[in-house]
């Protein structure tokens, strides 16, 4: 309302003025004729020319005017619109969206170097933070969870399709034991047995079990010997000899029973590869992942599951995620300040995107805005034009009605010269 306020009275300021002509006009006819009246005359006359001239100007931008064979030259915008439409938008494209002038414009405000001063105040990466954790925190209200689980669902569905179990298996246990590591997993398998034989729970344990066992198969002899001290005894034997055995393979590289190991791992990674047993067994695993109602609900459940958790966090004050959101913040702001070459680089490769994309992205817009124009109603587009110009406008009618008389008196006075000069 204010823009169409403003337009009405520049409208009535331009009539008022030509009124104002139109009376001098009358008054000139009514007062005696005299070389005063004649250039008053003169004056009004010329004003009433020009604001008359100027008024069918400028309504012909945006009305038909209903003259013939002048008319056809009137409701011009209405009339070119597709015309300039286009023009509007070629315009936009070599003045505004050239890639120089995009390349310059990247050049002038180093948005490099902006992020990085705006990043390293304290008080910005809290608020990015803030901004980031509310639209986090919008979004996952926003996405419905049936799409997102069925997504994951067939990711994993994929995924394990598309293995080889067998071989995959046989690829990873033939990177873990490359270079023998698999004997550093049997020195450890060693000093874990050695810590268990020399726990007194565990003789203990072998002690009862060889009472048990003379209980069980020799009940005879048992009730006559001293089983409890043949069972300590037999305990302390077998940790003896368990002990001697692991200490002579921990302490000999080349041990029969590490190249014994050695055999036996090679052997299982081949039958990995083209046992069919094994393969068979890594194929009933796959059907069972794919169809186990247990493992797919698992899997179902992973994004509900994750989604509530950060629903919660971030619902936190001092939620984990926008901890490390800041953190990440300042520590990219002080890596772009303290790193001259990181500043430079990544100004480069912007200024190299923005060569690449601005063609392609200039065409796009340039396009929108001429498909745009075109579509506007005529009679829309004009009175628009109209409401956003025309208050400009009006001041022609007003410069027009002056400069016409001044015109006026001008002529009045050439006209009369030869009379003055006598």
């Amino acid at each position: 309302m204010h823009k169409h306020d403003e337009l009405r009275k520049s409208k009535l300021i331009a009539l008022g003025f030509f009124v104002g002509a139109a009376v001098l006009f009358v008054v000139s006819l009514l007062l005696p004729q005299t070389w005063w009246t004649g250039l008053l005359r003169a004056f009004s006359e010329a004003a009433m020319v020009g604001a008359l001239a100027d008024w069918f100007a400028v309504v012909a931008l945006f009305r038909r005017i209903p003259i013939p064979i002048i008319s056809r030259h009137t409701a011009i915008i209405p009339g070119n619109k597709d015309k300039i439409a286009d023009n509007l938008a070629l315009f936009v494209r070599e003045k505004f969206l050239d890639t120089e002038s995009i390349v310059g414009l990247i050049r002038r405000h180093d948005p490099v170097q902006m992020l990085a001063d705006w990043l390293a105040k304290p008080a910005n990466t809290e608020l990015m933070g803030a901004h980031l954790v509310r639209a986090a925190t919008f979004m996952l209200d926003f996405i419905e969870d049936a799409p997102v689980q069925n997504v994951i669902r067939r990711a994993v569905h994929t995924m394990v399709g598309s293995v080889d179990l067998s071989k995959s298996s046989s690829a990873i246990l033939a990177g873990l034991t490359r270079g023998r590591r698999h004997q550093q997993l049997l020195d450890e398998g060693i000093r874990q047995i050695a810590r268990l034989m020399d726990n007194p729970e565990t003789q203990g344990a072998i002690a009862d079990g060889i009472v048990d066992w003379l209980k069980e198969d020799y009940a005879f002899l048992e009730k006559m010997l001293p089983s409890e001290l043949i069972g300590r005894k037999g305990a302390d034997i077998a940790v003896r000899l368990a002990s001697g055995v692991l200490n002579k393979v921990a302490a000999d590289p080349a041990h029969p029973l590490r190249e014994r190991f050695d055999d036996y791992v090679a052997g299982f990674i081949e039958r990995l590869k083209v046992d069919p047993e094994f393969i068979a067994k890594a194929d009933d695993v796959k059907r069972y992942l794919l169809e186990d109602d247990t493992f797919n609900g698992y899997v179902g459940s992973l994004w509900a599951e994750l989604k509530a958790w950060l629903k919660r966090d971030l619902e936190r004050d001092d939620s984990s995620l926008r901890r490390r959101i800041i953190g990440m913040g300042a520590w990219i702001g002080k890596a772009l300040g303290e790193d001259a070459l990181l500043r430079q680089s990544l100004q480069e490769n912007l200024e190299a995107a923005a060569r690449g994309v601005a063609p392609e992205f200039a065409g796009y817009l340039t396009r929108h805005i001429a498909d745009t124009v075109k579509q506007w109603d005529d009679r829309e587009m004009s009175a628009q034009i109209e409401l956003n110009i025309g208050k400009d406008l009006q001041y022609i009618r007003i410069n027009g009605t002056i400069v016409g008389g001044m015109i006026g008196v001008i002529l009045y006075l050439l006209s009369h010269l030869p009379a003055l000069l006598r």
